[in-house]
């Protein structure tokens, strides 16, 4: 073994953390413990009958297609059944399969657009608090986050337009601002249409890109439908993240890229060094699931269940919490946030939350300064049970009491 490999490493490998979540994930594995932890999706909404069915016409007519090497830009029809059928009839999004890239699912979609555009001590501009992989992805290229607070109505534009300005000011622009506008990670929040053109008209302002990330738009139990960044720009101003992974199985591992061709370009030339292709086998399954037309039923059947969820979640907090912590009450996807009085520590009280046989994410793992939000966790209701949902409230709720 060579004598000290710290005085190798690259840069970059120096500054990699290993994820709180999965880390935490280890902790809550063991069988009778009720895990509010992982942003998992139900396995009760995989379809898998009909995964099955399409998996064997394939095997029969297509084998030596799937089990190939595949292009980079990914499976051709893969890209025009998401093109024609999940964004131009129902988003106004002005696309083509050329703006469409396939990755190995969302994940390395950020890490390609973090290879693309980082460099060490950029800054980019992430919401206070963000998705944890968000953030893993960016400082792995040794970006520095710039924390923007959110409201009930996402990224504050305030908050936002001054510090764009002090930028300016100081010579220095961020190379892209990080949202996640429907049912936020962790917060569960959802941007209004009219916050939306706000920051838009913001970014276009100071020219800079917005990198917005999709994961679970489809997953609405109410309010109104709000149309993505890319929708209301169509101008190559946003870049947008999808994936498959919440609405379909995230063991597909299927992601893609929506952007400008100048940019999908240059992450065709990032992902060819990171793997040549993402599988052409589970591509061409989702494609056949689209081309069926099975998808939307599926959806209702998940956005039902998670709507369900939701509910018991919601009415369990309100029976069973102590006073003095709130939550989100989210219009869908799979997380609610919650906020502890601020003397708490949803760190300090992980363990003995594992002591009740429950779990949860703490919040401070969500924020670029991790300082800050101590007193937060976030709660992720589509993965247990129904009828385990309300005692694992009730354990939670127990902690929380006990430690106040």
């Amino acid at each position: 073994m060579i004598s000290d490999l710290k005085q190798i490493w690259s840069e970059s490998a120096q500054g990699m953390q290993r994820s709180v979540i999965r880390e935490l994930l280890k902790l809550t594995s063991q069988p009778d413990i009720i895990s509010f932890a992982g942003g998992l999706p139900s396995p009760h909404t995989f379809p898998k009958k009909a995964l099955k069915e399409v998996m064997c016409e394939i095997m029969d007519n297509e084998a030596n297609f799937v089990l190939q090497y595949g292009t980079t830009e990914g499976d051709q029809l893969l890209r025009e059944r998401l093109v024609d059928h999940q964004y131009r009839p129902n988003e106004g999004m002005d696309i083509t399969t050329e703006n469409l890239i396939i990755t190995t699912a969302s994940q390395q979609a950020l890490d390609l657009i973090a290879k693309i555009f980082v460099n060490r001590g950029d800054k980019i501009i992430v919401g206070l608090p963000t998705y944890l992989g968000g953030l893993s992805a960016f400082r792995a290229y040794g970006a520095e986050m710039v924390g923007i607070e959110l409201d009930d109505n996402g990224m504050r534009a305030d908050l936002l337009e001054d510090k764009l300005e002090e930028m300016k000011k100081a010579g220095e622009k961020p190379k892209f601002i990080y949202v996640i506008p429907d049912f936020q990670n962790p917060t569960g929040i959802t941007m209004d249409e009219e916050r939306r053109k706000k920051i838009l008209a913001l970014a276009k302002k100071y020219d800079v890109l917005i990198l917005e990330d999709s994961p679970y738009r489809e997953i609405r139990f109410e309010g109104e439908h709000q149309k993505t960044f890319f929708a209301l720009d169509n101008d190559g101003q946003v870049i947008t993240i999808g994936t498959f992974s919440k609405i379909l199985c995230p063991g597909f591992r299927i992601g893609w890229v929506i952007a400008d061709t100048k940019i999908t370009n240059k992450i065709v030339m990032a992902k060819q060094a990171a793997d040549l292709c993402t599988t052409p086998f589970t591509q061409r399954i989702a494609a056949r699931y689209l081309q069926k037309g099975l998808m939307s039923e599926q959806l209702k059947g998940t956005v039902a269940l998670y709507k369900q969820k939701r509910n018991i979640m919601i009415e369990s907090f309100e029976k069973y919490m102590p006073e003095g912590v709130s939550w989100v009450k989210p219009e869908g996807g799979l997380f609610l946030f919650m906020h502890l009085p601020e003397h708490m520590d949803s760190e300090k009280l992980f363990m003995k939350a594992l002591e009740q046989k429950v779990a949860y994410v703490i919040g401070s793992a969500f924020y670029a300064d991790n300082s800050i939000g101590k007193n937060t966790l976030r709660i992720n209701f589509s993965y247990v049970d129904k009828d385990k949902l309300e005692e694992g409230v009730k354990r939670l709720a127990k902690v929380f009491r006990d430690n106040m």
